[in-house]
């Protein structure tokens, strides 16, 4: 048992660097120079102290197959040693098991296939949230409130949410069969095809009659609003229809709400700080190495005709982080709201043979101006980490009006056959107690990125009058 065990790590130790840096794509390293008698020996020194380890770790491994006082899995323990190897690194580098990888590369791409609802579990029954607009469930007649009380002819009840996702979700083009039972008791037996799901990362604040989104905002007919909340493959151009439809609808300013907003992809953050700037550096990423590597703008295409704001919060992190530090760092946008997350590292996510993947931080992120964004273990709050607001544009938000504002855009995002009246007036608004005993709730932070996009338009208009006027005069004159 112990020399198997031994051979078992000693393959690993020998061999998964060389697997590891063919997995990111890195190219093939020069053969090392000659290292001095000194250093050879401090080298041999370290691998005996190595080997020494690998010894203690076999013997611990091996006393406890053999002694503990229950039986362990041996697969239990080797998950364990991955999990404390990871443990000593970053928060953000991560082993993803076999049977999780599916789900990681979804959330990523924000694609699946399946019939297009978000479920959660209530009251212990699989309950629909929402319906994602023309998915083969909002077609199906699928609503929110709905309980899904049998997939395939199988009851749901006492089932774990994951169970019941892993049975709606499928290959695209295959079939299932469940059954609903809606608000009012009826039930509903309902076959469809599954399809690639796509998950929209850009949203507006409500929905039209035909439950698409509308960007301009209700109260300012030139003002969009628009919320990203991730950065997956397709977000850029996400937004840049959404801006086109605004702008069509008469757009003059936007404010993009980017609290809430984890992250995603790296590129996907540069393709959207490309579209607001026309040159310059967006952002560059430096290994343990010493080794850089940079990011700046072109030209083509820049959307830079409009005042902006963007809207940040303690949630908002990584690559919500790059484009609010890029737009800042040239002036292309005020930041409105919080301080940032503060997560400025790049994980790669490298395929391991055995069928999981390996996420790992392998850089640090540097905003345009040279400055650092990663909040380190320990870090005060006086310390150069995050974004934040610009001066003037601070808005804390409680405890309570942050979960307030969450419960508040959770209701205005449900599809549902007819919006009641107060959740489709604009939370900028302030309440109207004769209305209803509930309040309407006051979006402090969009309230004060209203204002100034809304100034900033005012100004322009103002500036053009000026300069329009003093044309007409001179013409006059002449």
């Amino acid at each position: 048992m112990r020399h198997h065990w031994l051979g078992w790590l000693l393959i690993c130790g020998f061999f998964s660097g060389g697997y590891v840096a063919r997995a990111v794509g890195e190219e093939a390293a020069a053969p090392p120079s000659p290292l001095p008698p000194a250093a050879t020996e401090a080298q041999r020194q370290r691998e005996r102290e190595e080997y020494e380890l690998f010894k203690t770790l076999v013997d611990v491994m091996d006393q406890v197959e053999e002694n503990y006082v229950e039986d362990v899995d041996r697969r239990e323990l080797l998950k364990a040693a991955i999990r404390g190897v990871l443990g000593k690194l970053d928060p953000y580098s991560n082993y993803i098991e076999p049977t999780h990888v599916d789900r990681f590369r979804s959330s990523i791409e924000s694609e699946f296939g399946g019939i297009g609802i978000q479920v959660g579990m209530r009251d212990g029954h699989l309950t629909v949230l929402s319906p994602i607009v023309g998915t083969p469930a909002y077609k199906a007649g699928v609503l929110a409130g709905d309980r899904i009380i049998a997939i395939e002819g199988e009851p749901t009840k006492g089932l774990s949410l994951d169970e019941c996702i892993n049975k709606l979700k499928g290959k695209a083009g295959s079939a299932v069969t469940f059954t609903i039972q809606h608000v009012d008791g009826t039930e509903e037996t309902v076959t469809v095809r599954r399809e690639v799901i796509h998950v929209e990362t850009v949203l507006g604040d409500r929905r039209n009659e035909h439950d698409a989104w509308n960007f301009i905002y209700s109260n300012r007919n030139d003002i969009a609003y628009i919320r990203m909340t991730s950065f997956s493959r397709d977000t850029a151009s996400e937004l840049r229809r959404a801006i086109e439809q605004a702008k069509q609808q008469g757009m003059k300013g936007l404010v993009l709400d980017l609290r809430f907003n984890p992250g995603g992809l790296l590129e996907s953050a540069i393709e959207v700080c490309d579209m607001f700037i026309k040159e310059g550096r967006i952002v560059s990423t430096k290994d343990r190495g010493g080794r850089s590597r940079t990011w700046d703008a072109k030209a083509e295409g820049t959307l830079d005709d409009f005042p902006m704001a963007i809207l940040v919060n303690r949630f908002s992190a990584s690559a919500s982080e790059i484009v609010s530090a890029c737009l800042q760092d040239h002036k292309r946008a005020v930041i409105v709201g919080e301080r940032t997350w503060g997560k400025g590292s790049v994980q790669n996510v490298i395929n391991l043979e055995g069928g999981g993947a390996l996420k790992l931080t392998t850089a640090a992120y540097f905003r345009p101006s040279g400055r650092n964004i990663h909040r380190t273990e320990g870090a005060r709050q006086t310390d150069e980490w995050g974004v934040s607001p610009d001066e003037g544009f601070k808005v804390q938000l409680t405890d309570a009006e942050t979960a307030d504002l969450i419960e508040w855009r959770r209701e205005r995002d449900v599809v549902q056959p007819h919006l009641p009246p107060e959740l489709d007036q604009a939370p900028v608004d302030a309440p109207d107690p004769s209305a209803d005993d509930k309040p309407v709730f006051v979006d402090r932070q969009l309230q004060k990125a209203i204002q100034y996009v809304a100034d900033q338009i005012k100004a322009r208009q103002a500036k053009m009058a000026t300069a329009s006027a003093k044309g007409q005069q001179g013409k006059t004159d002449k």
